[in-house]
């Protein structure tokens, strides 16, 4: 009665100080696997690009190995920069997910808070700097094989092997391929020529292949897609490189600039073959008239082939109004 009257701060303790609530021990089994969750996050994180990347040691991604052995390189270095950014991209995606699950909100309680993480800060900012150090460093090496000539007007390479030489000339609409060492010259205008392609020039296999390459009056692109290569036939210029074609085939070509009405039709193709078949070739062209322009003038006033039909397209069927006609 007492207690209720004068309110003692002994007389019920329990009502002036509650109980503190009970709290469950942890359970060791679901502690464990919030330790080893980590763990495994990281293992996935860095196992799965890998092995998805590794399915090949060069994924195509969509482009030609190279048919030449500037093109193979040129394909190593694109292949190489898909398969690092699949890696890292497939790394900061995953990294993401496990942040997103492992950090998820579990209470109201306010997480620790902090500004900065110096050792981070430097990892993520080195890395970085060092893949990109990287892949400049492959991409110098690999424009310099491609660039690389052998000297102009060279008969031989170092390692004894036969250059041969090849002044390639675009023109509006078409391409005409003179070999100034076996007196062949080779022309033709839009999608006429070999299956519809334009004009065909023949290389051998396993043979450097100097190419001169000039425009007579705008800009062209000489473009072959099995080659991994484009370069501009620039008016005024004259660019050199070298082809090393590495196997037989006809691999199709085309301008990749627009220049005038019939761009799109400005096709052409290259035709592969063994040595002996390339020279078996050069002779029967010489045979059938197919030789080096005698008199000057540019593309359009030379004389094409014997058995070529210069017409630009169907829409022309006058062939004195075709250029290239002879």
């Amino acid at each position: 009665m007492n207690a209720f009257t004068h309110g003692s701060p002994t007389s019920l303790p329990g009502r002036d100080r509650p109980a503190p609530l009970a709290t469950c021990p942890p359970d060791p089994a679901h502690r464990g696997t919030r330790q080893r969750w980590p763990r495994w996050a990281t293992g996935v994180a860095l196992g799965a690009p890998l092995l998805l990347a590794g399915c090949n040691v060069y994924p195509t991604y969509g482009a030609s190995r190279g048919a030449t052995t500037q093109g193979q390189d040129t394909f190593k270095l694109y292949s190489g920069m898909m398969t690092t950014g699949v890696v890292i991209g497939g790394l900061v995606g995953l990294l993401i997910l496990w942040t997103i699950l492992r950090y998820r909100r579990r209470s109201d309680e306010m997480p620790k808070q902090f500004h900065e993480n110096i050792p981070i800060e430097i990892l993520y900012t080195t890395i970085p700097i060092l893949i990109v150090a990287a892949l400049f460093v492959f991409t110098v090496l690999t424009e310099n094989n491609v660039d690389a000539t052998v000297p102009v007007n060279a008969t031989v390479t170092s390692s004894g092997k036969p250059v041969v030489e090849i002044k390639v000339t675009a023109f509006q609409w078409g391409w005409r391929f003179d070999y100034p060492g076996l007196n062949v010259s080779v022309a033709g205008e839009t999608t006429n020529g070999p299956n519809n392609h334009g004009p065909q020039m023949v290389v051998p296999v396993g043979q450097t292949v100097q190419i001169t390459l000039v425009s007579d009056d705008v800009i062209h692109g000489f473009y072959v897609r099995d080659f991994n290569f484009s370069r501009y036939a620039l008016p005024g210029v004259t660019n050199y490189f070298d082809l090393n074609v590495i196997r037989a085939g006809t691999y199709n070509g085309q301008c990749t600039q627009i220049c005038g009405l019939y761009h799109s039709e400005m096709l052409f193709s290259v035709k592969a073959v063994n040595p002996s078949a390339f020279h078996t070739w050069a002779g029967n062209e010489v045979k059938a008239g197919h030789t080096l322009p005698r008199r000057s003038g540019n593309s359009a006033s030379n004389s094409a082939p014997l058995d070529t039909t210069l017409y630009p397209s169907n829409a022309l069927s006058s062939p004195s109004s075709v250029k290239g006609s002879a």
